[in-house]
């Protein structure tokens, strides 16, 4: 079977594919695809593939942060993209990982949302960012964050005109400020290793997804796996974390 060799090569430091443990697939970035969206990205890393989109919607802001505009992460697992995939609802999965992504841009401050507030308390900038994944073959969470962030980074903000938006015609671009990298680190055994392929997420204990912003400020974690994790083998995670995502950084535009 190929996770049981995916794992007794892992117990001996190497990789299915010939990656060393701390090694990403190749990464591919393309910024501005989606010619209707205010921003997007499309994301590939090796053999995984998913689409992020940005569109610009105008509403009302939450009650506890009534001059902040409003950030909103969704993703879509396509039936197209895996055999266990379904049609229908977001299922858990898709939710957990829009939840992780919005975490990880909320908590890091990207985006300065205080300057997406257009009438304290009546009407803001909701920032609706859609993650569709095309195909999967392992780590779909640190795909889709990268490509969040590209595709943010890409986003325009659209013209007003009497609080309606005027659509193909922009203002300036959307107030970026920071960017988060996700990157999880697995264990497997006594092993920790990155970006594991499809295979290889068959056979881990457990991982941690860390948010790194630009100044190594620690934005979020979430554990996933059953197994526990000690500090040390925290600490020793989030180390590998902040070397690696300053590596993926270079990589947005």
């Amino acid at each position: 079977m190929q996770d049981e060799y995916a794992l007794e090569l892992i117990q001996k430091e190497k990789r299915i594919d010939g990656r060393k443990l701390d090694d990403y697939r190749e990464i591919e970035i393309n910024q501005g695809i989606i010619e209707k969206a205010e921003g997007s990205a499309d994301v590939k890393l090796g053999r995984t593939e998913l689409i992020a989109g940005v569109k610009m919607t105008v509403g009302e802001p939450f009650l506890d942060t009534p001059d902040e505009g409003v950030l909103i992460v969704n993703a879509e697992f396509s039936p197209a993209a895996a055999p266990e995939f379904e049609s229908g609802p977001p299922g858990e999965d898709a939710i957990e990982l829009a939840r992780i992504v919005d975490r990880g841009i909320r908590e890091s401050q990207c985006i300065e949302l205080k300057k997406l507030c257009l009438k304290s308390g009546e009407l803001v900038w909701c920032v609706n960012v859609d993650i569709q994944i095309i195909n999967h073959h392992g780590n779909l969470l640190d795909a889709s964050a990268l490509a969040a962030l590209a595709a943010l980074l890409n986003a325009r903000i659209p013209k007003l005109k009497e609080d309606k938006i005027v659509r193909g015609e922009f203002e300036g671009e959307l107030p970026v400020v920071f960017k988060p990298i996700n990157i999880t680190v697995c264990k497997v055994g006594d092993k920790f290793l990155l970006d594991p392929c499809l295979e290889e997420e068959d056979v881990l204990d457990s991982r941690l997804a860390i948010s790194v912003r630009d100044d190594d400020t620690i934005c979020s974690l979430q554990k996933q796996g059953d197994k526990e994790l000690e500090i040390k083998d925290i600490e020793s995670m989030v180390d590998i974390a902040m070397k690696k995502s300053k590596e993926i950084r270079k990589l947005i535009k």
